[in-house]
């Protein structure tokens, strides 16, 4: 299993970040490894839990699909589920009003590998602390650009 935990202040308000966050299609810019995410069903219809979206990312050149769904969605917390046939991945995500222009993000990525692949846990765990690192600078880029649209 491989654990990330990183906490950050973005200049976006509260509702905007969760607003954004829980449409999982906007990984895409904001997490390094997402090649591309596509709502299933309808895209126009409300983000609400029970919404799933078919992820692919690219980790050390190599392409994978998950399947995420929405799991939480208040105020302040998003929780998005994903999984294959190798790897189930959770992103937790809390978001706390710093003020009304700037909130503080708490982002929890949680990957565990089944059968053999959890051979390769101890690799993926450097692996992943990279990305973790890049996603951090990605998502204070796209809340950044969320928080000037609002304003």
């Amino acid at each position: 299993m491989v654990h990330i935990a990183r906490e950050f202040e973005v200049p976006c308000p509260q509702g905007a970040a969760v607003a954004y966050l829980a449409d999982f299609a906007n990984a895409v810019e904001w997490d390094p490894g997402t090649v591309s995410c596509v709502r299933d069903g309808d895209p126009a219809a409300p983000v609400s839990p029970g919404a799933r979206w078919t992820n692919v990312s690219k980790v050390l050149g190599r392409e994978t699909t998950l399947t995420y769904e929405l799991v939480t969605l208040t105020g302040d917390h998003v929780v998005l589920e994903g999984s294959n046939k190798t790897a189930d991945s959770k992103d937790d995500i809390t978001v706390t009003a710093v003020d009304e222009r700037t909130s503080r993000i708490r982002y929890e990525a949680t990957i565990t590998f089944k059968w053999l692949a959890r051979l390769s846990d101890p690799v993926m765990a450097l692996v992943f602390k990279g990305i973790a690192d890049e996603t951090v600078d990605d998502m204070t880029a796209a809340l950044t650009r969320v928080g000037s649209a609002t304003a």
